[in-house]
């Protein structure tokens, strides 16, 4: 499974409203055609994010991500029932986060991963720190990486 956060690491991280309160996000298709491969190659793909967006839904819908998880508190509480749900050990799952909010679950997992421009603390207990920063293609950059490492790349 490979499970993400979304601001700071599927976005830029910037949260933008208009005068009329509507929310913009922006995501990057290298991330999304990422995830899609990942998927077609059997891995889960998990969203657990702390705010609540219907652009995040419908970004998730449109990349066939079904485990979209906001307005989480407890990031790890919802790792550990994702680990549940699918009879998974903690060496078989990647987080990718960039900040505090994650660093439960980067401790725990297999494969801990942070973009470019993730906050320092987070940069420096990860195993992987991405050539590139969140929203501009650091999900694509670990999800590459896994496939290659099961050859499937």
């Amino acid at each position: 499974m490979v499970a993400m956060d979304v601001d700071g690491v599927l976005t830029e991280g910037r949260v933008t409203y208009d005068d009329n309160g509507r929310e913009y996000k922006s995501f990057h298709a290298h991330d999304g055609y990422g995830i899609t491969r990942a998927q077609r190659y059997g891995l889960i793909v998990a969203v657990i994010t702390g705010r609540g967006s219907s652009i995040v839904a419908r970004r998730a819908k449109e990349l066939g991500i079904k485990e979209i998880h906001q307005k989480v508190v407890d990031k790890l509480v919802v790792y550990r029932m994702l680990k549940r749900r699918y009879g998974l050990r903690d060496e078989e799952v990647c987080y990718i986060g960039d900040d505090d909010p994650d660093s439960a679950v980067l401790q725990r997992v297999g494969v801990s991963s942070a973009p470019a421009d993730a906050m320092e603390e987070v940069r420096n207990i990860v195993d992987i720190v991405t050539k590139s920063g969140g929203g501009r293609g650091a999900v694509r950059e670990v999800i590459d990486h896994i496939l290659r490492a099961k050859k499937l790349l």
